[in-house]
């Protein structure tokens, strides 16, 4: 018993016993500060910027340097001084600004702000597809940068996230315009957007099934309008019926169906995708000449080209014009409308990008990590990237995830 004591202990202090363990190697740290410029918006009266103060102390508190231009944050009502406490560098010239790494703009950069561009620098900004030209295409391609644009970035799930949260600012806001439009202290036909007992409601005919629609759909519901939904996409008009929750009027783009409605509503939002180049028009002249005097369209696709034949560019400053007496509100860029809402959504879907591309050490490696970002890049290393673009315009283009594959 004593012997079988003795061994029993002699293992148990081996067991316990401290051995050397092998070193771990050094793992190469790949994270990398960041220098990101916030130039102030130039263009189509852009309201919006794509930081907030707070982004930008989550940032500067990651090491991340960030410039902004002064003036940049006013049109959302934020002041250089909420920037600079957030410890941003305020700066006072386009040409400064444009000394940064990472360049972030909500419009696409003027041609005059193009000339401020340096090789292997990286834009981020909107593309604009439907007023793209080939000239343009050509001053960016000449500057031999990145650039990228946020509407084409996707997700993990797939979807894209700026598009996606600009499209329910702007459907969410069609209604409250249509509403102001429709009142006679706008000169309109002095109706409630809605309905009360006793008075018929005031009927909405949506064209399209996307984001904007419903979200459009489901405040003129709320309001107690009657809405009619067409789309040529069973499956979207079926999606916006589930997701609303509420026994809706949806339809293909029959035209006997979509002209009778349309001749009857009081407001007409414009709210198709065009799945590639300009927005095909769906609504003729002849027919917006049948509508009722005073009625309301509005066309939210206007920067794709629009959807009504009578559809022209307006801005925030002159919003409308009157054609047959119909009230036309084309806007490209609603969201603008309401600019510190847009910003902040703006800036939740930056700030963790601009964490994750620090986190893998910068834009290339980002891109050799992350497929759901190669998506927004049309110019890569002064190379045009995007078949669309290329298709277009007849140019030659490279494969993004070749080229990325070659240099890693």
């Amino acid at each position: 018993m004593t012997e079988r004591f003795a061994v029993n202990m002699g293992r148990l202090a081996t067991s316990s016993a401290l051995y050397p363990k092998e070193s771990m190697l050094a793992v190469e740290e790949r994270y990398r500060s960041l220098f990101i410029g916030l130039p102030k918006e130039s263009s189509f009266q852009e309201n919006r910027i794509g930081l907030t103060p707070d982004a930008v102390k989550q940032l500067t508190d990651m090491g991340h340097r960030i410039w902004l231009e002064s003036g940049a944050g006013s049109p959302s009502k934020y002041s250089d001084h909420e920037y600079s406490e957030a410890g941003a560098k305020v700066v006072y010239s386009a040409e400064e600004i444009y000394q940064a790494e990472i360049i972030l703009k909500i419009a696409p950069p003027t041609y005059e702000e193009i000339e401020y561009l340096r090789p292997n620098q990286t834009l981020i900004s909107a593309l604009q597809f439907g007023n793209l030209t080939a000239d343009y295409v050509q001053a960016l391609l000449r500057k031999k940068i990145n650039a990228i644009s946020f509407e084409l970035i996707r997700d993990v799930s797939g979807s894209k996230p700026v598009v996606r949260a600009m499209s329910e600012i702007a459907g969410s806001t069609v209604m409250l315009i249509a509403a102001e439009y429709l009142s006679s202290s706008n000169e309109g036909k002095g109706v409630i957007l809605g309905g009360i007992t006793g008075v018929p409601p005031s009927k909405v005919v949506i064209l399209g099934a996307g984001t904007v629609a419903e979200h459009a759909a489901r405040a003129a519901i709320g309001l107690g309008a009657e809405v009619k939904v067409f789309d040529n996409h069973i499956y979207k008009l079926r999606r916006l019926k589930h997701n609303i929750g509420a026994q809706l009027f949806t339809s293909t783009l029959d035209k006997a169906v979509l002209y009778n409605e349309i001749k009857q509503a009081d407001v007409v939002i414009g709210a198709l995708v065009a799945d590639e180049g300009r927005m095909p028009c769906m609504v003729e002249e002849m027919l917006i000449a049948q509508m009722n005097p005073g009625s309301v369209i509005i066309d939210v696709c206007i920067d794709q080209g629009g959807c009504f034949e009578t559809s022209e560019v307006t801005s925030h400053s002159r919003p409308v014009y009157r054609k047959y007496d119909i009230i036309h509100y084309c806007v490209p860029n609603i969201p603008s409308r309401v600019p510190r809402t847009a910003t902040n959504a703006l800036s939740n879907i930056f700030t963790p990008i601009f964490a994750e591309i620090a986190k893998h050490g910068g834009i290339n490696e980002i891109l050799f990590m992350n497929e759901h970002y190669r998506s927004g890049v049309y110019i890569y290393r002064g190379s045009l990237t995007n078949a669309q673009i290329a298709k277009k315009f007849g140019m030659r283009y490279k494969e993004l995830g070749l080229m990325i594959a070659v240099r890693n």
